[in-house]
């Protein structure tokens, strides 16, 4: 557990040493809140289901951003070798790694709290919606991290890196969408749907935090941190 929080902390500051965080936050605060008001006042209705219907949009291209340097910049940088001469294991570099993004990642979506602040002061919305899609988001969140992560261990290109990330995502969020749905063969609709990282978010948004949700994002992330750890493990080896 010490070497978990040693990783941890190494990570997380890593993101603040820099102006990156603070460029990412400004960008991610500006461009979520722009494209959730310019429609807010059309429909005018007190409710942020505008903002989390582009929240995995927006996951999608943000996080790989979080993740993509997280191995990359260790390879190019020759720093991996180092790390596999430590007394670390290979779970605990790749659980801390992943544990400071997820809480950089919490503290950019926790920082939209004005938009339902605002919301509140000019109407009344359901609030059980709002807790339910936020929790959603984090667990959304933490997958899309998850699949970056593992992402960044395949080059020590961090664009490349960003592209196969976006890519794997992309994969998984549109996979569940209707449009795939309908021409896919009827025997693979239920697993498809099942699959959708999008489908699950809008099952929790409605309010409903159902099991099946939970174990799915919490499938997402295990199998993809486990695949970074038996990458890494391949190449130590190698």
């Amino acid at each position: 557990m010490n070497n978990i929080v040693i990783i941890f902390k190494k990570e997380f500051n890593s993101y603040f040493n820099s102006h990156i965080a603070y460029i990412f936050i400004t960008v991610f605060l500006i461009l979520s809140g722009w494209l959730f008001l310019r429609g807010f006042f059309l429909i005018n209705q007190a409710t942020m289901r505008g903002y989390f219907d582009i929240l995995p949009w927006l996951f999608l291209f943000f996080v790989p951003a979080i993740t993509m340097r997280l191995w990359s910049e260790e390879k190019k940088l020759g720093t991996l070798e180092i790390l596999y001469t430590l007394p670390l294991k290979n779970h605990e570099i790749v659980l801390g790694k992943f544990l400071a993004s997820f809480l950089f990642l919490i503290l950019n979506v926790s920082l939209t709290f004005t938009i339902p602040l605002m919301i509140s002061m000019i109407g009344n919305p359901d609030h059980g919606p709002i807790v339910g899609s936020y929790i959603g988001a984090f667990l959304m969140g933490g997958a899309y991290l998850a699949i970056g992560l593992f992402a960044s261990s395949l080059t020590e290109n961090q664009i490349v890196a960003f592209i196969i990330g976006v890519v794997i995502s992309f994969i998984l969020l549109i996979i569940g969408e209707n449009f795939i749905l309908l021409v896919a063969p009827d025997i693979l609709v239920p697993v498809l749907r099942y699959l959708g990282l999008g489908v699950h978010f809008d099952s929790i948004g409605r309010g409903v935090i159902d099991t099946r949700d939970l174990i799915y994002y919490l499938s997402i992330i295990v199998v993809f941190l486990y695949f970074n750890i038996q990458f890494l493990e391949s190449k130590k080896w190698r």
